[in-house]
């Protein structure tokens, strides 16, 4: 391991995009695991615009992570909700949908669980 990195997600190992030009997942691949910088555009949707992508009923995703800039609104199936804003931590369990809240992109950085978040199932 290095014992200096630095990576630029400008210049990602690889972008997956939402469907309907919602968005995208840039991914970089480093020795502790995948970090992603997930790009959601307004009216953006999981139940629309990954669901496809993932093949399940709700996101079966784990997410950790920190809210750059916009409002992400997420449900859980047993009904809990909760809305994230700019400096926000955020910690997600899977089973659940979530959405763009307002006209501004949700830029969101994700440490746990984008190993496989909007890969095409096969």
């Amino acid at each position: 391991m290095a014992g200096i990195v630095r990576r630029s997600f400008d210049t990602a190992d690889e972008t997956r995009p939402f469907e309907g030009g919602k968005g995208r997942l840039d991914l970089l691949t480093t020795d502790g695991g995948p970090v992603g910088r997930a790009v959601f555009e307004p009216g953006w949707r999981w139940s629309e615009h990954v669901k496809p992508l993932a093949g399940t009923d709700s996101c079966q995703a784990s997410h950790m992570g920190y809210v750059v800039s916009g409002r992400l609104h997420v449900v859980m199936d047993d009904g809990e909700e909760a809305d994230f804003g700019p400096g926000d931590f955020m910690e997600i369990s899977p089973g659940h949908d979530g959405w763009v809240v307002g006209d501004e992109p949700c830029v969101a950085l994700d440490w746990v669980g984008v190993g496989d978040y909007a890969k095409p199932s096969s």
